[in-house]
């Protein structure tokens, strides 16, 4: 390899890439290193070129434990196959096999787990609702009571970026007491309104799944009326809906058809509790002559909101899921009371702050139930008690104590109720309900056999739902779809929904049907609605509600990067992006994240004056890859990416960009060639270690709540072992997780850097 006649630029770019060793096939490592760092390493690895950053020459490869995370850096790189550079001599693959087989085989033997505590972990924003939704079933709208979390290693819940404002106390303080009021039914609320909004690009001239059959656009709401009383209803619409009194209105309450005698403006008494109501147009075919878009928006007009409005006239708290959830028992005299109040905080308590409570735990709750009972009724003193629990940091917070009796650094198995607590907000981001509890209290959950049951249980149960939305929408990048805004004709929010409503269906059949992860790369069926599947030209499917289709073997559709929310995500809004494409396959689904651009490199393919826009992407992207800066990187993003240019920015087939033929031809850095995104998912599918690798290590980040270290590599290692002898099976990763010490044991907290290295190395 050349050394000090390369580009300083370039050096930059490959700082934190390691260059691969090589061995021949059935030699040792100690035996053949020496020869091979002169041969492929040291050229560019060296002191004089890597000083204070990989240089080879001091590694002691007789000794890998202590240089650790050196040769995860290294195993990282090989992996995928980034290194070396396709211009320098390779050695033979079977060579880099037998190396970075022998190498984690010494690193998997010498290095330690190291079982660190995330840090000070509060709850975020979807643990927070959850946990309202189990302790009083109420669904509340967090998004408007606090501030939103920020995202550390690609998710929310890593303890790290959880950070605490006086903002976000504020908003604990109001939450608590709008939700305890909920939850009880204060007679004291005051009119208030709610409008719920149609998505300004939702088109409405079909028929949206879960609506009442025969009508066409509108919305569907779930709204929580506090009290039995009256409430008012207000219709808007656009269009034809606000000229013409013949548009007929179709409004639904629980199911049942309201007839009142002005649809757009009524008022009428609801019982307490949660109620669906769904408003809509009554589906009508396009006059003969009429222009379809002019019927659309004009004539046949669209429903823009529903306002409601109240309590009014209230007659009492009524009978609601959240009463029923909270009143575990009533006084039936004054003298009573008290001892009611006790034991329903006793319950919640326990529940809400995940661990059995006790005569200290409730007498701060109780004050606060003495205090408002002596100025009111016996519910205003419940509510208020309620309210305590909601801002006490045990609830707020993922607290696990530390023995009193071990020294800073040292080492020691969580407890089964703390071991509970994980596991629920791993599964479920909640808190544990009343089985899973009762296993930590018997102080068996721990037993293998135990808690491999309650992860097959919790895996079966519908509240897995949330590992959907919240580790498949981070890694995955669906939580960007609601903001993207494509520039692309046709694009609507049905669309938009189609599309995320695919990804997580499809996610959350692996997980409850628990099939082999590798699916993903290659799933031979997919979820689709009429809307979706014309995009894709898929033919014969009718009616908004999504069903499972078939894939044939050659279809473009097969695996996560044939999906339109994937595709969508990873465009810009103008134009499709390869590097983007590329980037994000590699980086979340094969863990080989490449370097940043070195400062100074122009990346603006729209508009930095070199290449013409009418030219395509693949073009624009030939142009900047001339500079040799840029293509070093450009070389492995690129062909993963030009795999992919068949789908435009909304991954609908196309066979032109612009005035170009698409060209998806390219060659990945094992020299595979592809031209196709079939060639891409049977190459990937080829490495599907590598995915499951990604994959087990994204799950560890999102169950323990920090970063993972190169001290968990041995780990995750063990973890794909014994999932790969269960086919790779969604659960075998999460046993996996959930048995290793990472997720059973911590560190004292306290210690030095040093003394917490020692515990990882011994």
């Amino acid at each position: 390899m050349r050394r000090l006649s390369m580009h300083p630029l370039l050096l930059s770019s490959l700082r934190y890439s390691a260059l691969a060793l090589a061995c021949t096939a059935g030699h040792g490592l100690a035996q053949t290193t020496p020869d091979l760092l002169q041969q492929y390493c040291t050229g560019c690895h060296n002191f004089e070129d890597w000083a204070g950053s990989l240089n080879m020459e001091e590694l002691n490869f007789d000794d890998v434990e202590h240089n650790a995370e050196t040769w995860e850096l290294i195993i990282r790189k090989l992996n995928a196959g980034m290194m070396p550079p396709k211009s320098e001599k390779q050695p033979q693959p079977a060579a880099i096999t037998g190396f970075i087989a022998e190498l984690e085989g010494r690193l998997d033997s010498s290095v330690q787990p190291l079982a660190a505590a995330p840090g000070l972990h509060r709850l975020n924003r979807s643990e927070y609702r959850n946990a309202i939704r189990d302790l009083f079933d109420l669904d509340v709208n967090v998004a408007a009571m606090l501030p939103s979390d920020d995202a550390t290693e690609g998710f929310d819940n890593v303890a790290a970026g959880l950070a605490i404002s006086p903002a976000l106390i504020q908003g604990y303080t109001n939450a608590a007491m709008k939700i305890s009021r909920a939850a009880v039914g204060d007679m004291t609320a005051t009119e208030s309104a709610a409008t719920y909004r149609v998505p300004g690009n939702l088109r409405q001239d079909r028929h949206i799944e879960g609506m009442p059959l025969g009508t066409r656009g509108g919305l569907r709401v779930e709204h929580n009326f506090p009290l039995n009383a009256e409430y008012s209803f207000s219709v808007r619409g656009g269009g034809g809906f606000g000229r013409d009194p013949n548009i007929e209105i179709d409004i639904t309450l629980d199911g049942q058809r309201l007839q009142v005698e002005d649809i757009r403006s009524f008022r009428l008494p609801v019982t307490a509790g949660v109620h669906t109501l769904t408003a809509a147009l009554r589906d009508k075919r396009r006059p003969a002559g009429v222009n379809d878009i002019y019927w659309k928006y004009e004539l046949g007009g669209a429903i823009n909101s529903v306002e409601i409005n109240g309590p009014f006239n209230a007659s009492g708290p009524g009978k609601t899921a959240s009463r029923e959830r909270v009143f575990s028992c009533l006084p039936q005299t004054n003298d009573d009371e008290r001892q009611c109040a006790e034991r329903i905080m006793t319950d919640v308590a326990t529940k809400a702050f995940r661990t059995p409570v006790g005569e200290q735990d409730i007498a701060p709750l109780m004050e606060f139930y003495d205090n408002a009972r002596n100025g009111s009724d016996f519910e205003t003193g419940v509510q208020q008690a309620l309210s305590r629990v909601l801002v006490d940091p045990r609830f707020l917070f993922r607290f696990e104590e530390e023995p009193a009796d071990l020294q800073p650094g040292e080492e020691y198995t969580i407890s089964d109720i703390e071991l509970a607590s994980r596991l629920s907000f791993f599964l479920w981001s909640s808190i544990p309900d009343n089985e899973l509890l009762a296993a930590a209290e018997k102080g068996t959950l721990h037993e293998p056999a135990v808690l491999k049951a309650q992860v097959r249980r919790m895996l079966a149960d519908p509240k897995t739902q949330a590992m959907v939305e919240n580790f498949a929408g981070q890694w995955l990048f669906l939580r960007q779809l609601a903001g993207v805004t494509p520039e692309a004709p046709g694009f609507d929010d049905n669309l938009r929904q189609a599309f995320l409503q695919e990804t997580q269906m499809l996610v959350g059949s692996i997980i409850a049907e628990d099939r082999p992860v590798t699916e993903l790369l290659d799933t031979g069926y997919t979820f689709v609605n009429e809307r979706l599947a014309r995009h894709y030209g898929i033919p014969d499917v009718r009616g908004s509600f999504f069903r499972r289709i078939e894939l044939p073997e050659d279809s473009p559709r097969r695996g996560l990067f044939g999906q339109g929310s994937i595709l969508t995500v990873t465009s810009t809004a103008s134009r499709t992006s390869p590097v983007i494409r590329g980037s994000w396959i590699l980086e979340n689904l094969l863990d080989a994240p490449v370097p940043a651009p070195p400062p100074g490199v122009e990346t603006n393919l729209d508009g930095d004056g070199t290449v013409k826009l009418t030219t395509s992407v693949r073009e624009r992207l030939e142009a900047h890859r001339t500079d040799p800066v840029c293509s070093s990187c450009h070389s492995v993003i690129d062909p993963v990416g030009f795999s992919l240019e068949n789908f435009d920015m909304v991954g609908a087939w196309r066979t032109k960009d612009g005035d170009s033929d698409v060209d998806p031809r390219g060659v990945l850095a094992d020299g595979t060639p592809v031209a196709s995104p079939n060639d891409l998912r049977k190459a990937l599918s080829g490495h599907s270690d590598l995915f499951v690798r990604t994959l087990t290590q994204k799950l560890m980040i999102y169950a323990l709540g920090r970063p993972v270290e190169y001290h968990d590599m041995p780990t995750v290692r063990s973890i794909m072992r014994n999932a790969a002898s269960d086919d790779n099976r969604f659960s075998a990763l999460v046993e996996g997780i959930v048995q290793s010490p990472q997720f059973t044991r911590r560190v004292k907290g306290g210690g030095t850097n040093e003394q917490q290295q020692t515990t990882a190395q011994r």
